[in-house]
């Protein structure tokens, strides 16, 4: 299964679900900047106990890994989870959200788009996109985050709220970074 097809499988199987989410991370900063070559998909969502055994059938045919438990303890906790293509390799990180702060707003400021030829759904803001990655970075250290801002403040600077950017980011403990990278873009 390619990656575009466990796009298709995983939007589609959320629509109809009705599970609220927004496609983050890589995927999304190609959307608003320079896309780069990526083996997930990450996606914010709002995933209630009653849904997650209707969650865990589009994923059951055997072609996939996945942990009913670690589900049902994201759920419980607001933390993330992995559904892994098992022939390819290729992965979701779910990452289940609370509907308070800054991660409740970003499924509130999703934005539909095309995603992939065919395939739309939702991505998150450009500047949820880029709160993400301060946190990423802050968590990980890696460079790569700060390459995809860059990128994302390059394509999509107009669209770019920077003073929601900044109130969160502070919120976040992240203002020093989103600071650093705006000093050098």
């Amino acid at each position: 299964m390619t990656l575009g097809e466990l796009l298709r499988l995983t939007v589609e199987s959320l629509e109809r679900l009705q599970i609220p989410y927004a496609i983050v991370g890589s995927f999304a900063s190609g959307v608003w900047g320079e896309p780069r070559m990526t083996r997930d998909i990450d996606v914010v969502l709002r995933l209630g106990p009653q849904s997650v055994k209707d969650f865990c059938n589009i994923f059951s045919d055997g072609q996939f890994y996945l942990s009913r438990a670690a589900i049902d303890g994201a759920v419980s906790s607001h933390r993330p989870f992995n559904v892994i293509h098992l022939d390819s390799g290729n992965k979701v990180d779910f990452m289940v959200i609370s509907a308070s702060g800054w991660n409740g707003l970003q499924l509130t400021r999703r934005i539909e788009i095309e995603l992939t030829q065919g395939v739309t759904g939702y991505v998150a803001a450009p500047e949820d996109v880029i709160l993400g990655k301060l946190v990423y970075y802050h968590e990980g250290g890696s460079e790569k985050h700060l390459r995809d801002i860059a990128g994302i403040l390059k394509i999509s600077a107009e669209l770019v709220d920077r003073d929601y950017i900044a109130k969160h980011a502070s919120d976040l403990q992240v203002l020093d970074i989103w600071q650093a990278v705006l000093e050098k873009v």
